[in-house]
């Protein structure tokens, strides 16, 4: 699997991808997350002219996508029944995480990508999300708390800096 940045021109190919992760969040319970058209063509188009966009390329074929964005992310400034492991350094976030059923371990190469970049990483996802909830422990994330998006949802708060070790909520 290779992981480049996302080019304009494959936002084509990278709205099937959200569509079928979409269509695993549903599949396992996860109603609520990414419904009313989010994330949109714009939202996409968006990470990608920021120079956030990036796809998983599987045998040629563009296999998943994610935005990787420096920090500061303004939903995670406050954070509630919990707290950041560091909260003093810039960091990443990873948002946005979609992949294609059939392949397996995008969300590794994912992480390897992202952990070669900046060790310390931040992430966050539905409660609904169980999937998303176990591979973000099973990549060494710690469980922080909880933030709000600008909307007013909440999701559930992961950090993961070098030595930590992780733990569940």
């Amino acid at each position: 699997m290779e992981v480049r940045p996302a080019y304009p021109g494959d936002v084509p190919a990278i709205m099937p991808v959200i569509e079928a992760a979409k269509g695993i969040m549903r599949a396992s319970g996860n109603v609520n997350q990414w419904v009313n058209g989010y994330p949109s063509t714009e939202t996409i188009r968006e990470d990608i002219s920021l120079g956030n966009g990036y796809v998983v390329v599987h045998e040629g074929e563009i296999a998943g996508y994610f935005a990787f964005i420096a920090s500061p992310e303004p939903t995670y400034a406050r954070i509630y029944d919990g707290a950041w492991l560091d909260d003093g350094k810039p960091y990443h976030v990873v948002h946005r995480i979609a992949s294609v059923p059939q392949v397996h371990g995008i969300f590794h190469a994912i992480m390897e990508f992202c952990f070669s970049r900046d060790p310390n990483i931040r992430i966050d996802t539905h409660r609904d999300n169980r999937i998303m909830q176990h591979n973000i422990l099973k990549h060494g994330f710690c469980y922080c708390g909880i933030i709000l998006l600008a909307s007013g949802d909440e999701r559930l708060a992961y950090q993961r800096l070098p030595g930590q070790t992780n733990q569940e909520p």
